[in-house]
This record gives C-alpha cells, structure tokens and sequence, in this order.
C-alpha cells in the first residue's frame, strides 16, 4: 500500500498565484478524480506533481509513502513511481516509440529489460489498446491524432506500472470510440488493485467509463467539495454556479486539441 499525500499546496506561475492551499491524499488501488472549471487549477496541480519547473511551490508539501517529493528532481520523481499523461503530449521527431518505451522502461526499472520478453510485454499491451505493431516504428507524436497520442500515454502508463498515474484530461480531443479504447486501458491498469489514480477532467464523459472511487471539485486554487461518484452526476446537472464561479457545465463534449499542440503553455497556466 502506496500513499501520495499533499498537504497545504501553494503554487504560482510568473508570479500569479494559482493554487492556494490544496489537501489530497490518494491511496494504492484509489482512483480521484478532480473536476472543476477553466482556470481553477487542475492542471497546474498536475504539473506540479510531475515537477514542470515553470510551477514553482511556494509553501506546502507532496510526499510518497512519506518521502519529499519536492526534493526529487523530475526523473526522480518517475522513479520514485509517479507518473504524467499531458494533455498536450510533446511530439519528439527522430525517435521511435519502440526505442522511447524501452528506454523509459530500462530508466524507471534500473535496468534494460530483457528484449524477448520486452518485446512480447510491448505487443500485448499495444493489442490491449487496439494499436497497430506498425505504430511502435513511428516517431513519438509526430503526426499522430489525438487519439493515437493519448493511447500512446496509455501505453506507457501500462509498461511502465507507476505507483500514481496522473492522468490530465486524457479524454480531451477523443471522439466516442478512442474515449473507449483508452477507458479501456485505464480500467486494465486499475484493476490489479495496485496503482492510485488522479484523473484531472473537466467533463463527466470519460467518467462513465472510468468509475472513480471519489470526486473532488476545485475551484480558484482549492479543493471545495468532495464525494463520492454521484458528486459527478450532480456536477453534471447544476454546474460549478454553487461553488461561486461561472455557472459551467462540465456536460460538453471535449474539444479536439489543434493539430500540433505540444507542451509549451500546458492549456494555460490556472487550467
């Protein structure tokens, strides 16, 4: 049993507070999922996890299974077993997913796997996910649809067997059919009862395929409310107007991302 716990989390970007005091603790086997409107932080709260050196912590704390988080630097903190799907993943031409999986595998574990067995590994969990073996010659992203490139996440997010997977709106840019494909994932990587999940989403949709064990709603830098999965359902009927911001509902469909959204601006600082 893995526990990530934030205490009292204070995080700014160029000087503009953005997160103002955030509590959560997540559990091995525990799936959290953090709604709330544009702007409230949910991302920032995502990249600051991961260690995105344009966040900067200014009080607070993020600890696993008691260790400083904030102390490691960014591989240290995959190491340690966390893991970041982006919302906009980065396209990295000239390498190949094949060798960008194992290399990320072989610095996560300590050592290269063996290649026989990495390779079967890589095959079924690609099967898993309805990927074409083609795909793993490709480049990382380039070219790739919104969809491929949140599978591609998936796909690490199952090889790789983080301890916490954050996930940051991985149901943005997936039409009805990839959303599935990819709940899909989530759900085989769930259900070894090992990894605890923060899904960061700003609709309920990917929700009714991914049941989350509890709901949080932040707002202007806090957490507001939290509960169980019907918090959703309720979010879903009356909007976030109750929690004194923009009456939005978090009902919509997702917009697809822009053709080559990569990492600079991560959605906005605040999204």
């Amino acid at each position: 049993m893995s526990t990530l716990e934030i205490r009292d989390l204070h995080v700014s970007v160029e000087d503009k507070e953005i997160l103002r005091g955030v509590d959560l603790r997540v559990s091995s086997g525990e799936t959290h999922a953090i709604m709330g409107p544009n702007g409230s932080g949910k991302s920032t709260l995502a990249y600051s996890i991961a260690g995105h050196p344009k966040y900067a912590v200014t009080s607070g704390t993020i600890t696993l299974d008691g260790e400083d988080v904030l102390s490691m630097a960014v591989d240290e903190r995959a190491r340690a077993g966390l893991f970041l799907a982006m919302q906009y993943p980065v396209e990295v031409p000239g390498v190949s997913v094949s060798n960008f999986l194992r290399s990320s595998a072989t610095a996560v574990r300590g050592e290269a796997p063996k290649l026989r067995l990495w390779v079967k590994e890589v095959r079924e969990a690609m099967a898993a996910l309805g990927m074409d073996p083609a795909f793993a010659e490709r480049s990382v992203n380039e070219g790739f649809s919104g969809g491929e490139k949140k599978r591609h996440e998936i796909l690490q997010l199952a090889l790789l067997k983080p301890k916490f997977a954050v996930l940051d709106e991985t149901d943005s840019g997936l039409d009805v059919d990839a959303l599935r494909v990819v709940s899909e994932g989530v759900n085989k990587v769930r259900a070894g009862g090992e990894v605890g999940t923060l899904l960061i989403t700003h609709y309920t949709r990917i929700l009714r395929y991914v049941e989350p064990d509890f709901v949080h709603v932040m707002a202007n830098g806090r957490i507001v409310d939290s509960g169980g999965a019907e918090l959703a359902g309720r979010l879903e009927d009356e909007g976030y107007a109750r929690y004194g911001v923009a009456d939005e509902s978090p009902a919509g469909e997702p917009v697809t991302a822009a053709p080559g959204s990569v990492i600079p601006g991560i959605g906005g600082a605040g999204s």
